[in-house]
């Protein structure tokens, strides 16, 4: 018998952990109540800071982003646009003067780039691209933006463009031929366009090529436009940008070029390299080009080092060679003999310096920070985003000598004194080996130690990535501990920030350290008076979904399980859309990889397989496909384990709309409530 439920994103009838305040829980609604603030710029002078601030409309299921600005002494603030539509991707002229930034306003069929005066007047669109603008940046003169667009390199200019967009749109065919890769990107089909840099003048006009024509194109997989993907140099003549110089369809090879404005000619700076360059930065004197180096082909987690080029001698050099961190979103300091970058650093993720001659310092300690800024003053003004589990993203002035931050952003205030929130720790256990594994535990509001409660143990996706110390609105901890439950987030085996052998040290069998370290988490846990161990449950998302999956074909103490966009088959995970390129340890029909496969994809345990299980998955998702959330659902109706598949058409590997997330919430406390936290 088959039953199928359609859900609706209304309050459920299932009762809270009870509360003993006024204040009202922190629900997943709740947390969609929340304005979520963007990565900040900062003026030149340090005076003011500009965002984006998205607001969610829930009944409507709409966001809606406008830009504010903030005095970075006073924290006194002020709304720049209130445009029915959204803003995003600010930067300040080098004079101060101006916000450019990216908007589809009014009849825009795709995203422009629109310039905002800030001493007064509405804001001006300067572009008209049918195949829109991201990440736009000011030449050092004030006159031109640069940005990037996706094009067909055969098209001499956007006319031409706008014209096939316009065929391709009303075709009654939409087939779509590839004969190189990638094929998608996370939830695009990556088509025959490529991705090119342009400039403008700020009067508009016909948008100038940059790197069209030299034989280049920017990252195919730079899907969505998060990182940026390249730098101006000072004195505006030249730019450097990452490019995939491998020609091969199945090996990416990606490093950085740099090119003379006007020139077709670019320079390869890292061909001896085989793994992956980029994050191109060039010093603000102009006499270095800063870029991170990989050294392990085909290891997206490999460190990544820090390196100068000296643009006068082509000569280069590690910055802090040893140091066992990847130098992540870096910013330079005004006097170019340091840089500073938010660093992953063992469950944190903290600011720290890193000179250009000496040892890392370290300027932040416990809460994580993100999106630094800093202004060109010689004392530099930085701004960042700060955040804890306790706190979402929050606008601060950073003192880079003391670490020290101030509070500029107050807008979520008011909610958060309303609101019942838990506490949380740092603990430390012994994992797989007896080596120390990092978790972080999350108590409920009011927690009474002398009770017991139940455990939702919860595994991070990656798996090279890490649990910090943040808000995540996806998998919230305090949205979790307004059920009642105490959650607990091991950074096991795999995970970063912890150093380079421990990062690799899962690989190629992924399955076995991590499912130890899960193991070791739930008996310190069963060790501790405050927790029923006959209430515990444990999920994840993506290689968190996969690490449940394993789970569930084997040995463990939990009642229920979770699993959101698993990775259940590691064959048909071939679908994905990295799979294209050659592998690290090699292609799975080798004998070698066979063995791994036969040990760690899930599927192989599905004879074991008998703990209630909760799978969700959206349509969308080309990283880990729809399929896998079927194949493990048919093999649970098959096996007669209790199971509920929850499925989102219009979601991606995550779950972004505020209506679909209230469901995903929904569902998951009922699936807990049903069977784990029920008392036995």
């Amino acid at each position: 018998m088959s039953t199928l439920t359609f859900l609706v994103a209304a309050s459920a009838a299932i009762p809270l952990a009870p509360q003993t305040t006024d204040k009202a829980p922190f629900s997943a609604e709740r947390s969609w109540e929340l304005r979520r603030i963007g990565a900040p710029t900062i003026s030149p002078d340090g005076a003011t800071a500009v965002a984006s601030v998205t607001n969610w409309d829930v009944p409507a299921d709409k966001a809606l982003s406008d830009l504010w600005l903030w005095s970075t002494s006073s924290g006194e603030a002020k709304r720049l646009t209130s445009h029915s539509s959204s803003e995003g991707s600010p930067v300040f002229s080098p004079d101060g003067s101006a916000i450019a930034f990216v908007a589809q306003r009014d009849d825009d069929k795709a995203p422009q780039l629109y310039v905002l005066p800030l001493a007064g007047g509405e804001a001006r669109r300067v572009t008209n691209v049918p195949t829109g603008v991201a990440q736009p940046k000011w030449f050092p003169d004030g006159t031109r933006l640069a940005f990037l667009s996706r094009v067909w390199a055969d098209l001499s200019d956007f006319e031409a463009q706008g014209k096939r967009l316009k065929e391709r749109e009303e075709s009654k065919s939409k087939a779509q031929v590839w004969d190189g890769a990638p094929v998608a990107a996370w939830d695009t089909l990556v088509d025959d366009r490529q991705l090119h840099l342009f400039s403008v003048a700020l009067e508009g006009g016909e948008p100038q090529a940059i790197t069209l024509g030299t034989g280049l194109e920017l990252s195919r997989r730079a899907v969505p436009l998060e990182g940026s993907q390249y730098a101006i140099a000072p004195d505006g003549r030249e730019v450097a940008f990452s490019a995939d110089s491998n020609p091969a369809a199945n090996t990416t090879n990606m490093d950085v070029f740099t090119l003379a404005l006007g020139s077709k000619s670019a320079k390869n700076l890292t061909a001896a390299n085989p793994a992956s360059d980029g994050a191109m930065q060039y010093s603000p004197d102009g006499k270095w080009l800063a870029y991170t180096r990989q050294s392990i082909v085909g290891f997206y987690a490999d460190t990544a080092k820090l390196m100068l080029i000296e643009r006068a001698s082509g000569e280069s050099r590690a910055v802090a060679a040893d140091w066992d961190r990847s130098a992540d979103n870096l910013v330079w300091a005004p006097d170019s003999k340091r840089l500073f970058g938010a660093i992953d650093d063992a469950g944190t993720v903290r600011v720290w310096e890193l000179a250009l001659d000496g040892a890392p310092r370290a300027v932040t300690a416990e809460s994580s920070f993100s999106a630094l800024a800093l202004s060109n003053t010689p004392v530099p003004v930085a701004v960042a985003l700060r955040q804890s589990f306790l706190e979402p993203p929050t606008l601060v002035r950073l003192d880079l000598a003391s670490g020290a931050a101030t509070k500029l952003s107050t807008l979520n205030d008011e909610l958060l004194a309303k609101t019942e929130l838990g506490t949380f720790e740092s603990v430390t256990y012994a994992g797989a080996n007896g080596d120390p594994i990092q978790m972080w535990v999350n108590y409920p509001p009011n927690f009474d130690r002398s009770k017991k409660h139940p455990l939702f143990l919860l595994i991070h996706g990656g798996p090279h990535n890490a649990i910090t110390n943040g808000m995540q609105f996806r998998w919230n901890a305090q949205v979790f501990g307004s059920w009642g439950c105490v959650t607990g987030w091991p950074n096991f085996h795999g995970s970063s920030g912890f150093g380079q052998a421990f990062t690799d040290s899962i690989n190629p069998q992924q399955d076995a350290l991590p499912y130890e370290d899960v193991i070791r988490a739930a008996e310190w846990f069963a060790k501790q008076p405050w927790i029923d161990s006959e209430r515990m449950a444990a999920g994840g998302g993506s290689y968190g979904g996969y690490l449940t999956s394993i789970l569930l074909g084997r040995q463990h103490p939990f009642r229920a399980l979770v699993a959101h966009a698993a990775v259940y088959n590691w064959y048909t995970q071939m679908g994905a859309d990295y799979s294209s390129e050659v592998r690290r340890f090699g292609p799975y029909w080798t004998e070698e990889q066979r063995k791994v496969f036969e040990a760690g994809s899930p599927h192989f345990g599905a004879a074991n397989f008998a703990t209630p299980t909760l799978v969700l998955h959206g349509q969308k998702d080309l990283r880990v496909p729809v399929n896998h959330g079927f194949e493990l659902y048919h093999a649970l109706l098959q096996k007669g384990v209790p199971t509920r598949l929850v499925y989102f058409p219009d979601e991606n590997h995550w779950v972004l709309k505020a209506q679909n997330s209230l469901v995903w919430y929904r569902e998951v406390k009922r699936w807990l409530e049903e069977h784990a936290f029920a008392p036995k």
